[in-house]
């Protein structure tokens, strides 16, 4: 009966602030649920004094998350913690180093080009490793504008 009260609470919580869908979720989002399974976890199995601490605890880490992601509105504060676009193809040719540093493998290169139906890495102008962990590929014979404005991820609400 615990935890089905535990298991409602959390879930009104994270209704009530709005909490974004798994495919959305952040750095912050991903500490979260592993600091609410962690600190719940007595409340769910320790005596029964610990319901009430449950609560206090779902209340105080899903208004620190909402907090914390209001802040990542800041531009300073998102740039601490969100990583940069990293280039890990350029005209057809693997950026090893950078590849490297990121953890990518030409085996991910190659499955996302082949996402994007391209068959030969020749064919990739441009492949850059996004902050959400995707690959979007340029492909060649496309022209690429520069502009100034700056792109980003505005997070919704329900």
């Amino acid at each position: 009966m615990r935890a089905l009260l535990i298991y409602a609470g959390l879930l009104i919580a994270l209704r009530l602030f709005g909490k974004r869908e798994v495919g959305q979720f952040t750095l912050y989002d991903l500490v979260f649920i592993l600091l609410v399974a962690n600190a719940l976890q007595p409340a769910i199995t320790g005596p029964d004094t610990s319901l009430s601490a449950g609560f206090i605890l779902i209340v105080t880490l899903v208004a620190l998350n909402y907090g914390v992601g209001m802040l990542d509105n800041l531009p300073r504060f998102h740039r601490l913690f969100t990583p940069a676009p990293a280039v890990i193809v350029r005209e057809g040719k693997y950026m090893t180093d950078a590849m490297k540093r990121e953890g990518v493998d030409q085996e991910e290169v190659e499955m996302s080009m082949r996402e994007h139906g391209i068959n030969d890495l020749k064919e990739v102008q441009l492949a850059v490793l996004e902050p959400d962990g995707t690959i979007s590929i340029v492909p060649t014979g496309v022209s690429m504008t520069r502009t100034k404005h700056r792109i980003r991820y505005h997070h919704r609400a329900g």
